[in-house]
């Protein structure tokens, strides 16, 4: 059995990061923790990223700054911006929601959309999965699919009961995705 090393981060403003939610001003200062990361990761060594919900945004950034670090990017339900719609502003009322379930603060930059800018030569030559969950209230599974139809990645799993926080209401089915992709893909 492969046994898989596991870095859990804290975003800043978010978990045990000693910034300050008034602190942060933009997206790219809420998703800084995973850039010092993968810069401290030694030239030979290659990770999975696993983004949850916004965490996608976040994965999309170092998967377009670090390809040669990154194996595989795994979207578990999460907002996953494409070459071809980098730019994706949601409805004011889902944005609202998704921020209001996560962290006390809104992460918006210009002008209340996020925007994270991805190419088809960095971020697209990283092997995308992404795992849709089919009772999902906060990113509903047809907006989930519209971002797979629209945004073609590598592997679909589905995981068809279960809600938005994947990780408590189906841990088992996911964990034994994230164990077969890491076999597959490190």
């Amino acid at each position: 059995m492969a046994c898989h090393k596991v870095t859990a981060l804290d975003l800043a403003a978010s978990g045990v990061h000693p910034t300050q939610a008034d602190d942060i001003h933009s997206f790219s200062e809420y998703y800084e923790p995973l850039m010092e990361f993968m810069t401290s990761l030694p030239p030979e060594e290659k990770v999975i990223l696993v983004g949850h919900s916004m965490g996608g945004y976040s994965i999309s950034a170092a998967m377009e700054r670090f390809p040669e670090k990154i194996s595989a990017g795994v979207f578990a339900t999460a907002f996953m911006p494409g070459p071809d719609f980098s730019y994706m502003t949601l409805k004011e009322e889902d944005l609202t929601l998704a921020t209001l379930a996560l962290r006390p603060f809104p992460l918006r930059d210009d002008g209340g959309a996020l925007n994270v800018v991805v190419t088809k030569e960095k971020y697209g030559s990283v092997p995308r999965i992404y795992v849709v969950c089919g009772r999902d209230n906060i990113i509903k599974e047809d907006y989930q699919r519209w971002m797979i139809d629209n945004n073609p990645t590598d592997e679909v799993k589905f995981i068809a009961d279960s809600d938005h926080m994947v990780m408590f209401s189906k841990p088992q089915e996911l964990c034994s995705y994230l164990h077969a992709i890491g076999k597959k893909y490190l």
